[in-house]
C-alpha cells in the first residue's frame, strides 16, 4: 500500500523532470490528444515501478527508460489501429508546415521530421543523443552496448546528412 510520503515524492519527481515525459511524448506523437493520453500512461507505469526503482541508476536514465518503453509500446499500437481504420498513406492527409523565412528554423523542422520517420529505437537513440546524454547512460537506457550506440548513432548521422543534401538540391 501507498503511503502519503511515496505519493508526495513521486509527484515532487516527476514535477522536477517533467521535461523528461513531455520530450519523450513529443517525439512519438504529433496528435495534442494522442499526447496527452501518452503522458498519462506514462505517469502511470512510472509509478506502478516506482517502488522497484533502483536508486544504484540515475533518476533520468529510469524514467527514460520507461517512458521510452511506454511510447514505444503506444506509438506501434497507434500505427496499427490507424492502418487498420485509414488505409491511405498518412504523409498524403498531412498538411505541410508553413515555410519559414529562417533558414535555421527551417532546418530544426526539418531535421524534427527526418527524426520522426526513423524507426523507433533510432528515434529514441537521436532524442537521447540530441539530449547530450552520454554513450554508457544512452546504452543503459536503451539496453544496448556502448559500441552499438557508437555505430548506430555514426549511421543515423550519416543518414540524416544524406536526407538534408537531398533537400538542398
Amino acid at each position: 500500500m501507498s503511503t502519503t510520503i511515496e505519493k508526495e515524492r513521486f509527484s515532487t519527481i516527476i514535477e522536477q523532470n517533467k521535461g523528461i515525459i513531455y520530450k519523450v511524448a513529443n517525439s512519438y506523437c504529433k496528435d495534442r490528444d494522442d499526447r496527452k493520453d501518452l503522458v498519462q500512461e506514462i505517469i502511470i507505469q512510472l509509478w506502478r515501478s516506482f517502488s522497484r526503482y533502483d536508486d544504484q541508476y540515475k533518476l533520468s536514465t529510469w524514467m527514460y527508460r520507461i517512458a521510452l518503453n511506454v511510447s514505444i509500446s503506444f506509438y506501434r499500437k497507434e500505427r496499427r489501429r490507424k492502418d487498420s481504420d485509414f488505409p491511405i498513406n498518412e504523409s498524403i492527409v498531412e498538411i505541410a508546415e508553413e515555410h519559414s523565412s529562417d533558414e535555421l528554423e527551417t532546418n530544426i523542422n526539418l531535421l524534427q521530421q527526418f527524426i520522426n520517420e526513423l524507426k523507433e529505437l533510432d528515434r529514441a537513440l537521436m532524442l537521447l543523443y540530441l539530449e547530450e546524454r552520454s554513450q554508457k547512460e544512452i546504452a543503459e537506457i536503451l539496453g544496448l552496448t556502448e559500441a552499438n550506440v557508437s555505430t548506430k548513432v555514426g549511421r543515423i548521422k550519416e543518414k540524416l546528412k544524406q536526407r538534408f543534401s537531398l533537400t538542398n538540391e
